[in-house]
């Protein structure tokens, strides 16, 4: 960035514009050339020629060397990418994704003196190098670690983000001198200029001295002798990142530069603040988009940062009725589009302008950006709020029984969320077995007065198979270096019986954002017949930069669902996270889920840090737990909420639901106590009968029905003795041998990450619930930690849930979901069948039953697990098959066997001959096959042959002119050995 370097030739073009020195170094190397002298600037000449100068001019995987000495940089996956050109300047944007290694001959050593000069701006603070002289990689105080001289522009150290230099020389301890703490980079691009001189090493900023130190190292003992020299962007440091920084102009002299040199030789300031200008506009313009696809087509708020690379905004709209000066756009009362501009005023007294066009509003555009699901098991998320206009929507349903319209009446509560959807989109499904069900829904946009419709035709599933818990499941990752998802299944109902799954293998390995998972969350849906999994997007073991991590991490997360606990789909259905945080926020980290009965809709909520601005420049800083709303893990509410916001360090959090309340745990991440906090880096619990009430504040008073109560702290250093993190709270399952004789046992877990994960304490839902400052569930003598054992191998911050016996036979196995045995008891009483169907896992039982006889069959559908038929007349032997349901979850089956008697039905009567009674019995014969039937009564026995379909009376003479009523019996055998017994009682009868 200098007038005073040699521009080497380039196959490359170059910009128009650049620095003085383009015409006159390039003159004095022609005039040179041709054995003349020329006369230089008096300025020129007071500046000494640098051994090597890089302006950020790259060609292939050079980094040039502008001086003419031809001392080209190497580049190591830096590409095109890495460079932009801005206000006529080359900048090289490190983005601790590569680096440049320096050639020798930049510096000798065969002295002390040397001059660094380096043009950087970066809101990174790390352990990261901006240039080192010297070579070899390792760790502190190790031989490996090269001997070096370097600077690192925004260091992580205290005080954080400021300039740290230094100078080491291995000497039996690691040998480093720092420079005294002399402040941070300037706003914007930043000149830093380190000299030695002697045994002196003295830092610049924008060329004022602001540090300088003694030694007694010797640059002898730095610089390498052959092969690279030292790097721009990479530390010596093993396990130091890459650095982050924008680098527009970097020079190097084996002399020490006077204050007047380093001032003369440095970029000018107009220079400087026109490239800054250009890499604000860079950094900015999709932040100042905000959700618009381009600002000439700008439909929703725009957001204007207070800051960007340390340098102060302030924006001002040429039109604020349409778009305010603080970015918000009003396009309710347009009739056409409207253009604008929007200027950026920085405080290095430059400007930077956005022509932005504001499309009118097209009303019928609120209701095509919806997408409704076809098919849905969860609450819809029925909108009442357009997307792109921000209309007004309100839903009606052609079956309010089965979804819910907006209630036109809806009334936020006082305390916690209100329901986005106004009590629309609550669903009723169909009982398991009868199907699903379609309705159609109508949403309706309202905007100036004007109204326009869409409809949507959505099936509502049928309910799901609901079977007891028979065991557990977990998810977790690993260690820092193993960001994986890994899976474990208990061996029964027993909690402590945990074992690896897939052989010990990961079942989910990230290749999407970041790369890496952890903290996994598992939550069983509301209905109970699938799973949601939601983890961190992020990859320690990547960087190593746990400040990175938590200033500029992921504003995603990573969200999968599976009906088995083994087959995990992306819900978005994208290999790709979701964006739940905001710009302004730096991590999104250890999502958890849990269901609000009130809202009927998840709570999704997770630690971040917010600052005040997109560039995360200043702010609180502490973590802080948010939440939003979803209802299908692919649609969340936005912004996120402010949930937990003390003033102190909140992250980790898990709930569950006791009766009225919700029970909090959350670690204090502090380093030490926060307010009533007793111990930092440990576990406290809350309760609250609002889930999303906000809490601001530590409180063993507080009112649990407007916020969260606290109700004890520091609850597991004390018997681990160690810190904990990542918190799980388990309700144990029925017949589990470790619940209580109550049914109300519950396993509370910590992550101790320092010393091999989760640790485990037993307690119920009594001791929990009755938690209180003056009687803490901590210090009772039950609150005693597990020995370990029975958990799944160093597992680090996951989640445990209860699984049916299907899903736990087939995570153990690992293999799909087996259908459920069957077994189908058949009944016989009169004519009518009766098949009851069980299955094996005590679960649901749906579907139909086939009876069949013969040349006869029915097919019955089961209900509460049972069906009747009536046998038809004729049918002596009947089965039943119970043929399965649709979803093949319970296998099918046969039932045994069963004979009915011989479909014989006999009536009496009688009549008078001669004075005297005879009575007759008639049998009929409704089988298949022929009879012999004996009648035996009061007045003598008879055997008669009654053919299948025929009808045979029997007379019997009485002798008697009058009879009592009496009964005669009947008896029946068939060749094929079926029999029947019964009697026909004849009426009294009197011949006088």
């Amino acid at each position: 960035m200098r007038p005073h370097s040699i521009q080497s030739a380039r196959t490359h073009a170059r910009r128009p514009v650049r620095r003085a020195i383009a015409s006159t170094a390039v003159a004095a190397l022609a005039v040179s050339l041709l054995g003349l002298t020329a006369p230089m600037a008096a300025q020129a000449a007071a500046v000494p020629a640098p051994t090597a100068h890089y302006d950020m001019s790259h060609s292939g995987s050079s980094l040039l060397d502008v001086s003419g000495n031809g001392r080209h940089a190497a580049l190591t996956t830096l590409t095109d990418a890495s460079f932009v050109e801005v206000a006529g300047d080359s900048v090289l944007r490190f983005n601790g994704d590569g680096y440049a290694s320096l050639p020798q001959g930049l510096v000798t050593g065969t002295d002390n003196n040397f001059t660094v000069e380096y043009t950087v701006t970066t809101q990174t603070a790390r352990n990261q190098f901006g240039w080192v002289i010297g070579n070899g990689i390792g760790a502190w105080n190790t031989t490996q670690l090269g001997n070096h001289v370097f600077v690192n522009p925004r260091s992580s150290d205290a005080p954080s983000g400021r300039v740290l230099a230094g100078i080491r020389v291995y000497d039996g301890g690691n040998g480093e001198t720092r420079l005294p703490a002399g402040g941070s980079l300037n706003p914007g691009l930043t000149t830093l200029t380190l000299v030695g001189n002697g045994n002196t090493l003295t830092l610049y900023r924008d060329g004022a001295q602001i540090s300088t130190v003694t030694h007694t190292k010797l640059m002898s003992a730095i610089v390498p002798s052959t092969g690279v020299l030292g790097y721009l962007g990479r530390s010596l440091y093993s396990n130091d990142a890459l650095v982050k920084a924008d680098v527009s102009d970097v020079k190097f002299w084996d002399v020490a530069l006077t204050p007047q040199e380093i001032t003369d030789s440095m970029p000018t300031a107009a220079q400087k603040a026109a490239t800054t200008d250009g890499i604000i506009r860079l950094d900015i313009q999709s932040t100042v988009r905000g959700a618009n696809p381009s600002l000439d087509s700008v439909t929703s708020n725009l957001t204007f940062p207070a800051s960007a690379n340390g340098v102060t905004l302030t924006w001002a709209s040429s039109n604020p009725a349409v778009v305010s000066n603080t970015g918000v756009v009003s396009r309710s009362t347009l009739t056409s589009d409207a253009p604008l501009t929007i200027t950026a005023t920085t405080s290095l007294g430059t400007t930077i302008t956005f022509e932005v066009v504001v499309k009118a509003p097209v009303l019928a555009a609120d209701l095509d950006a919806i997408t409704l699901t076809t098919r849905t098991t969860e609450n819809l998320p029925l909108i009442t709020k357009g997307s792109v206009n921000g209309a007004p929507i309100t839903w009606t349903s052609s079956d309010p029984a089965l979804v819910t319209p907006t209630n036109p009446s809806y009334t936020a509560p006082a305390v916690g969320a209100p329901d986005p959807f106004k009590g629309g989109g609550l669903i009723e499904r169909p009982a398991y077995g009868t199907g699903d069900a379609s309705v159609t829904l109508t949403a309706t946009a309202t905007l100036n007065g004007a109204t326009t419709s869409r409809t949507f035709t959505v099936a509502v599933a049928e309910k799901g198979r609901q079977a007891p818990d028979a065991g557990y499941a977990a998810a977790y990752f690993k260690a820092d270096n193993d960001e994986k998802i890994y899976q474990a299944a208990t061996a029964g109902n027993d909690f402590f019986s945990f074992a690896p799954v897939n052989g010990g293998a990961p079942t989910i390995v990230s290749t999407a954002d970041t790369t890496g998972l952890r903290d996994p969350y598992v939550i069983r849906s509301a209905e109970g017949d699938k799973y949601y999994m939601i983890a961190t997007d992020l990859c320690i073991g990547c960087t190593g930069d746990w400040g990175a991590a938590q200033s500029n991490g992921s504003l995603k997360i990573e969200v999968w669902e599976s009906p088995d606990m083994k087959s995990w789909v992306r819900t978005n259905g994208q290999n790709a996270g979701i964006t739940i945080n905001q710009p302004e926020a730096g991590m999104t980290w250890a999502p958890e889920a849990y269901w609000d009965d009130d809202l009927q809709s998840y709570v999704v909520f997770f630690a971040s840090r917010l600052y005040d601005d997109v560039a995360h420049t200043s702010g609180p800083g502490h973590a802080r737990m948010f939440y939003v709303l979803t209802r299908d893990f692919k649609t969340f509410t936005y912004p996120p909420t402010t949930w937990q916001d003390t003033g102190y360090a909140r992250i980790d959090s898990t709930v569950t639901k006791i009766e009225d309340y919700y029970y909090r745990f959350t670690k204090n991440e502090d380093g030490g106590a926060a307010s009533t906090l007793e111990a930092g880096k440990d576990i406290f619990l809350e309760r609250s009968k609002v889930l999303t009430a906000p809490t601001t504040q530590s409180s063993w008073t507080a009112d649990p029905t407007t916020t969260w109560q606290l109700t004890d702290t520091n609850m597991t250093r004390l018997e681990t003795n160690q810190v904990g993190e990542g918190p799980e709270i388990v309700k144990l399952n029925a017949g589990d041998p470790n619940n209580t004789a109550e049914g109300d046992g519950y396993v509370f877990l910590v992550d101790n990450y320092g010393a091999g994960g989760y640790r485990a304490f037993l307690t119920d839902a009594d001791a929990i619930a009755s938690s209180a400052q003056g009687d803490r569930l901590s210090k009772r003598a039950e609150w005693v930690v597990r020995p370990q054992g029975g958990l799944p191998a160093s597992p680090r911050h996951g989640s445990f849930v209860s699984v049916s016996q299907s899903v736990l036979t087939a995570l153990n196995t690992w293999s799909p979901v087996a259908a459920v045995a069957s077994t189908t008891v058949l009944t016989a009483e009169g004519r009518t069948a009766t098949a009851e169907v069980t299955a094996a896992d005590g679960g649901d039982v749906v579907g139909t039953v086939t009876f069949s006889g013969g040349e006869w069959n029915e097919t019955v559908a089961l209900e509460d697990g049972s069906a009747a038929v009536t046998v038809p007349a004729g049918v002596g032997t009947v089965t039943a098959h119970y043929d399965g349901y649709r979803d093949a979850l319970v296998s099918t089956s046969t039932s045994s066997a069963v004979s009915f008697a011989l479909e014989l039905t006999a009536t009496a009567a009688t009549r008078c001959v001669a004075g005297k009674v005879v009575e007759t019995v008639s049998v009929t014969n409704g089988d298949e096959i022929a009879a012999s039937v004996t009648l035996t009564g009061a007045y003598g026995t008879k055997t008669i042959t009654v053919a299948p379909g025929k009808t045979v009376a029997s007379a019997f003479t009485t002798r008697a002119a009058s009879i009592a009523s009496h009964a005669v019996s009947v008896s029946a055998t068939a060749t094929d050995g079926r029999a029947h017994a019964s009697s026909v009682t004849v009426p009294a009868a009197d011949c006088r």
